[in-house]
């Protein structure tokens, strides 16, 4: 078992009491010239970074109060191309790589992880690093099911974690502009917030079967995880996962993890969900009906879902009609005027009465790794913590329960579940292969 670092320093200190010798170290280990002393650095591991995942590590590294360690990946390519990257940002060979997140978890001198398998391990993971002492900055979305958020939740709470979704957004200028426009009352009353979304269907087909290879090349038996068990096929593993249900949760969930956090933002509902959803085109269940009385739903796809939060605010859900403002936009609409902002960057308000500008504060991922860092440190609570991350996904999956039953489902926030529907309600979490349980 590796020692605590702290300890181990301390340990050290106490054995040279009483040496009569000069000590002399170097400016970096004393945290002179701008150099951050190791007591005071984070040590990080991470698990499971591919290109996402590398992006943000990219975001962790320039900063001097972190030191990443270590890297576990069910891939040996992966776990190859990480330790490449961070060898050569510290000029030497002191990453250490492993096949097992555990050997991770298990290390007592790692602080933090930053988690960016795919989406069927961020509950489990996350709340495995919960129990291990690890503080947690983990790539969206964070749960595949109602119980899973839940769960998470829970976990963070009951073992006094801090936690960082990747839902970096929340630490953009612009949409930040935008959610301070709707909750300080420049739009007049809220009315609706609306959601950039993706198609929600997915599949339960399976890719063909390919040899199976060797487990330290790829351990598919720990790639799948808890997922039903189904037979290899390298397209899976090289990222072409997404659209097979049992590995994700579908076009709402996809963009929505981001977008409707953002609209319960601004909403200022972060403590809650909507209590009714409308698939407002055909799921796999019942036809369209006629009178629906959201006109800009009549050229969607089969995308669209209104939601209504108790006090009679609309959570619109829809993939097109928006302005051209980049991928995940979100539209916040009051009573006198809306603001419509996107990845881009550019911000459209509805009159000149209303400020379309801001003032841009650097990289959106920089920004929410800083934000986190400096959390861990104080203890307080970040951005995107779990209970955040957990409620708006919860929105967004009972959204694709609706979408899935083709029917309005009514939902108790309190009681987390739905009303007076058992389907819907046995819909809330998946079945898990054993031995994962959350």
């Amino acid at each position: 078992m590796y020692p605590n670092r702290r300890k181990f320093l301390s340990l050290s200190a106490a054995s040279l009491a009483g040496v009569c010798v000069p000590l002399v170290f170097p400016a970096r280990v004393l945290g002179a010239d701008g150099t951050v002393a190791p007591s005071n650095r984070l040590t990080m591991g991470g698990i499971g970074l591919g290109p996402r995942g590398r992006s943000d590590l990219g975001c962790f590294l320039p900063n001097a109060d972190v030191q990443f360690v270590a890297i576990a990946d069910c891939q040996r390519s992966r776990r190859d191309i990480v330790k490449d990257i961070v060898d050569k940002h510290y000029g030497n060979q002191d990453c250490v790589t492993y096949r097992d997140m555990y050997d991770v978890l298990g290390r007592q001198d790692i602080d933090i992880v930053l988690i960016a398998t795919g989406d069927r391990w961020h509950t489990m993971a996350s709340i495995e690093a919960a129990k291990a002492g690890k503080d947690i900055y983990c790539e969206k979305p964070c749960s595949l099911t109602i119980e899973e958020s839940l769960a998470l939740k829970d976990t963070i709470d009951r073992y006094g974690r801090v936690y960082q979704a990747g839902t970096q957004r929340r630490s953009s200028s612009h949409f930040r502009h935008a959610v301070e426009l709707a909750q300080s009352g420049k739009l007049g009353k809220l009315t609706a917030v609306h959601a950039n979304t993706l198609a929600p269907a997915t599949t339960q087909t399976w890719r063909p079967e390919q040899p199976l290879p060797d487990a330290n090349d790829c351990d598919w038996d720990r790639w799948l995880g808890a997922c039903p068990w189904r037979p290899f096929n390298q397209s899976y593993v090289n990222g072409g996962w997404r659209g097979f249900f049992d590995f994700h949760g579908g076009g709402i969930l996809e963009w929505g993890s981001h977008t409707i956090d953002l609209c319960q933002f601004a909403h200022q509902s972060d403590d809650t969900v909507p209590v009714r959803y409308e698939p407002v085109c055909k799921g796999l269940g019942d036809t369209y009906k006629e009178g629906v009385s959201w006109n800009e739903f009549t050229k969607l796809d089969d995308g669209g879902v209104v939601a209504t939060y108790a006090d009679g605010v609309k959570l619109v859900m829809r993939s097109t009609g928006w302005l051209g403002l980049g991928s995940c936009s979100v539209r916040f609409e009051g009573t006198e005027g809306w603001v419509e902002v996107g990845d881009s960057g550019r911000i459209m308000t509805s009159s000149e009465a209303i400020p379309s500008t801001c003032k841009r504060l650097g990289g959106d991922t920089n920004l929410h790794v800083r934000n986190f860092l400096d959390c861990v440190k104080t203890r307080q609570t970040t951005r995107s913590h779990a209970s955040y991350c957990a409620l708006s996904h919860i929105a967004s999956h009972a959204a694709y329960i609706a979408w899935q039953l083709g029917r309005t489902l009514e939902y108790d926030p309190v009681k987390n579940e739905f009303l007076n529907d058992e389907a819907a309600n046995r819909m809330r979490s998946r079945a898990m292969r054993s031995p994962w349980k959350i």
